[in-house]
């Protein structure tokens, strides 16, 4: 009894005396936050000459805590406080950070708040530096405010502070997001002009620029420019170009410079997404023939094709209809070795299923069960769907019961167990219902919430459904 007697002692004393250092810390970080604002509040010229008096390390804890405390009465004493805190040598602000400025000073609403802070600068004759300008241009990176970003820059000659590689690519990554390729192009000219070479960055914001928008021609020319300045294209760019080519339908040179990326070899050769990625626009594009000289290419190339690769073929050929050769790849696939046997199997009774050949993808499926071959959770659920969908919910529950019994461990979508139930229940399936909902209950399958009713009207009736009155309890949303 002692011994309890103390350890509930040293309970209660723990729960009285932790909130107090927690306290205690609050405190702190509170009169630090309070001091900075008080501060800032009574010194609104040039606070900043003055604020390196204060000895207090600064943190992203206080930085957010006075941030907020000015940003309903002064955003923009705030985001000079933001800004100086950036600079210290002592602190560097985390994309979090500038996320976090951009919301609670809400930068993107009022962006003219950065040029009145520059403006006051200029005023009030503040000291400014390089720096000072790359944590505004980062604030409006951060919300995406391209042209204030642009006035900073022309700006930062008025402070006698030279704009560099790293600003100009900033900018010019803005008005690339936004598709003003003309301004960002002309960016990049003024950056030769100052003798400052674009590099990699600044190619490739304006070659996925250009791709984004389908200025295929001048993005074609801006990446043999690049050679021409020192800057080869590599896996990267090369990708940013063939996706665009794709995206946009020019598959003649997505398939030119397919071969100029085999050619060169080495870190620039397709990988197996490059691949899959240029047979995929050509399938969507009913193009299949075509994709299937380039899964030769790959052969070639000694790249493996992937399960992802042979999905996208094989939908693409039944899609045209052209199921013999789906099925000629299949087992071409399979002779190979290349992907597993169950997936491209699967990824054929998907396809037929998707050009609404059920009885080919029904007939498939089984063929499968029978060779021991395991479906996968698509194929399964896609077939078991549209098989109830045609009412056939005593053929679904017996298909489901052989997947079951081969032991296959495959993901049915939930929904498809609800739907099965209810339409075994309408049928008066007894037998079916009961070992149907008692593998729901082992596997842990709720019962969708729109389904409960129906269900409910039959658990009524029958007294032998102690299994599906337990799994009534087990609801799920739809």
């Amino acid at each position: 009894m002692k011994n309890m007697a103390i350890s509930l002692f040293n309970h209660v004393k723990f729960r009285l005396t932790s909130p107090k250092f927690s306290h205690i810390t609050r405190i702190n970080l509170t009169s630090i936050a309070e001091k900075y604002c008080t501060h800032l509040l009574n010194h609104p010229q040039n606070p900043e000459k003055t604020l390196i008096q204060f000895d207090n390390k600064l943190d992203a804890k206080c930085v957010t805590e006075v941030l907020k405390r000015l940003s309903f009465d002064n955003p923009k004493m705030g985001l000079r406080f933001f800004i100086w805190s950036g600079i210290q040598s002592n602190y560097r602000h985390s994309k979090y950070m500038y996320g976090m400025a951009c919301n609670v000073l809400e930068i993107r609403r009022n962006p003219g708040f950065i040029r009145e802070v520059v403006e006051g600068y200029r005023v009030e004759g503040c000291v400014t530096n390089l720096k000072l300008f790359k944590v505004m241009l980062n604030l409006c990176k951060e919300s995406r405010v391209c042209d204030e970003a642009l006035w900073v820059l022309r700006k930062m000659e008025d402070f006698n502070c030279r704009p560099d590689s790293t600003v100009y690519n900033l900018v010019i990554g803005l008005f690339c997001e936004k598709g003003e390729l003309d301004v960002a192009f002309g960016l990049m000219r003024e950056m030769e002009s100052r003798n400052l070479c674009p590099d990699m960055i600044t190619y490739m914001s304006l070659l996925k620029g250009f791709c984004g928008v389908g200025r295929l021609d001048a993005a074609c020319l801006l990446f043999k420019a690049m050679r021409g300045h020192g800057c080869t294209p590599n896996l990267v760019a090369y990708s940013a170009l063939l996706d665009g080519l794709c995206r946009f339908g020019d598959f003649e040179r997505a398939l030119e410079l397919l071969a100029e990326m085999e050619k060169e070899g080495g870190e620039c050769a397709p990988s197996v997404i490059t691949y899959t990625s240029v047979i995929q626009c050509l399938c969507e594009n009913g193009k299949s023939s075509e994709a299937l000289s380039v899964l030769d290419r790959m052969g070639s190339s000694k790249c493996s094709p992937n399960r992802i690769t042979v999905s996208v073929l094989v939908k693409g050929l039944c899609a045209e209809g052209s199921i013999d050769e789906a099925y000629k790849l299949v087992g071409r696939i399979v002779a190979e070795d290349h992907v597993a046997v169950g997936e491209c199997y699967s990824s054929l009774v998907t396809g037929l299923l998707n050009t609404k050949r059920l009885e080919d993808a029904e007939k498939l499926f089984r063929w499968m069960l029978n060779n021991d071959l395991r479906p996968d959770g698509l194929a399964c659920s896609i077939l078991l769907k549209t098989m109830c969908g045609e009412g056939r919910f005593l053929d679904v529950f017996h298909l489901l019961e052989d997947v079951e019994k081969k032991g296959f461990v495959v993901t049915i979508d939930s929904d498809i167990y609800s739907v099965l139930l209810v339409g075994l229940c309408q049928g008066r399936n007894v037998s079916e219902v009961v070992k149907l909902s008692s593998l729901m209950i082992e596997k842990r399958i709720q019962v969708k919430d729109c389904y409960v009713k129906d269900i409910e009207k039959y658990i009524s009736g029958m007294r032998e459904m102690q299994s599906l009155a337990q799994l009534r309890e087990m609801k799920g949303e739809c």
